[in-house]
């Protein structure tokens, strides 16, 4: 019997990946891919040796797969006026790269994908619904001006997913209320972490990564951080964020924003006025094995977001050792406890601050062994095996009707 192939569809590129929860879950699922599965993936182009709509032969993480760039896109952190969405669903319409498993990270691209033949499944990191009807942050997706078209566009393809996987149980629950009749397809599915990258290690270590970067920028050694890692986007609302820092007013706390993005710009017009040069560092876009370095040298990880799934990045504090401060956003509400972190009642930034605040001031209530303990079912060889294991199974199961029936 030959090996299944699964393809994902996602405008990404791997080997060159911008920051993103998505990003992040399909490059652990390439990682964790089990041997007796061929992987391919058709993403986005950032090196001009590969040749646009071909497969190429590459190694991820140690894991072989076929590459099909898309298009030409060497930065996507920052949103363009035509959304790369659209340019990746137009790009392939037309074409035919069904296989025997398909996943899909977004419901635009599968306009182009309904008639294809093999299993098809659809990730959601959002809690989409909230997202396209929430009413702040204004310009964090196109559909929130137009969410009628949305949701019939929803009616319209939903049909066509033999699964569907949320990390967010409120959408999950969502989709199986408005499609009762593929309610049982529609399953909750924990995010991971890679514990191989994110793990607390020795206090030693710990104490010295900390000495060492408040050395590099110029910081008293007592200095302690704070750390936001994700895109510099409407959704993470960092602007709250630099807010919260003035209210927190703390003179040895120091903010690391790790990210890129649209309010880049607006974020550093605000520590300018707020005159917090001294207390907010932003680092622009931190490679994996240096950002597991900044999660274990924080005293804190904070989320100001307006709506979450299930964050990457507070599953990678948590499984780091650092406890994390959360709006009342997604899934994170849900896991934290007492020891862990803080559940903030609301989005002010003066509730954030006084949040961080008993954070950094009272660090014994947050055991690192507490927080790892959190994160220890999100793990993500446990997670992804579980997703495979089932996928193997199914087809096993259709290969031997196949044989019976033949």
């Amino acid at each position: 019997m030959r090996n299944p192939v699964l393809t994902i569809f996602y405008q990404y590129n791997p080997w060159h990946s911008t920051i993103g929860g998505i990003q992040t879950f399909i490059s652990t699922f390439i990682k964790y891919a089990p041997t007796d599965f061929e992987i391919r993936l058709v993403g986005t182009g950032y090196d001009p040796d590969l040749a646009i709509g071909q497969w190429h032969p590459g190694t991820f993480e140690g894991r072989e797969l076929q590459f099909m760039p898309l298009f030409w896109l060497p930065e996507d952190n920052v949103r363009k006026l035509i959304p790369t969405s659209v340019k990746y669903t137009l790009t392939l319409m037309g074409k035919n790269l069904a296989s025997d498993f398909m996943h899909f990270y977004r419901i635009e691209p599968t306009l182009a994908t309904r008639h294809w033949s093999g299993e098809k499944t659809l990730f959601i990191q959002n809690d989409i619904h909230k997202q396209v009807l929430a009413k702040e942050g204004d310009n964090a997706i196109l559909w929130r001006r137009f969410p009628a078209a949305y949701f019939a566009l929803e009616r319209q393809l939903v049909g066509q997913f033999d699964q569907i996987y949320s990390c967010n149980s409120d959408s999950a629950e969502l989709y199986r209320r408005r499609y009762p009749n593929m309610a049982e397809r529609v399953r909750f599915l924990n995010n991971t972490v890679d514990q191989d990258r994110f793990f607390p290690g020795q206090e030693t270590e710990r104490q010295q990564l900390r000495r060492a970067l408040a050395q590099q920028l110029g910081l008293p050694e007592e200095t302690q951080f704070i750390l936001f890692a994700g895109r510099l986007h409407p959704q993470k609302d960092p602007l709250r964020l630099v807010g919260a820092i003035a209210a927190l007013n703390h003179p040895q706390a120091h903010l690391l924003m790790a990210g890129e993005g649209e309010l880049a710009e607006r974020i550093r017009q605000e520590i300018q006025r707020l005159n917090l040069s001294q207390h907010i560092t932003l680092l622009g876009a931190v490679n994996p094995p240096r950002l597991a370095e900044l999660h274990r040298l924080s005293q804190a990880f904070v989320l100001t977001s307006a709506y979450e799934g299930l964050p990457f990045a507070a599953l990678e504090a948590l499984a780091s050792g650092t406890p994390v401060v959360t709006t009342p956003a997604g899934e994170t509400p849900r896991l934290l406890t007492p020891d862990s972190g803080i559940v903030c009642v609301d989005r002010t930034p003066q509730t954030i601050a006084q949040a961080l605040r008993h954070v950094l001031q009272h660090p014994d209530q947050y055991p690192v062994a507490a927080c790892v303990q959190v994160a220890q079912p999100f793990g993500a060889q446990q997670v992804i095996h579980g997703v495979y294991a089932d996928m193997r199974d199914r087809w096993q199961a259709q290969a031997h009707r196949s044989s019976a029936e033949g």
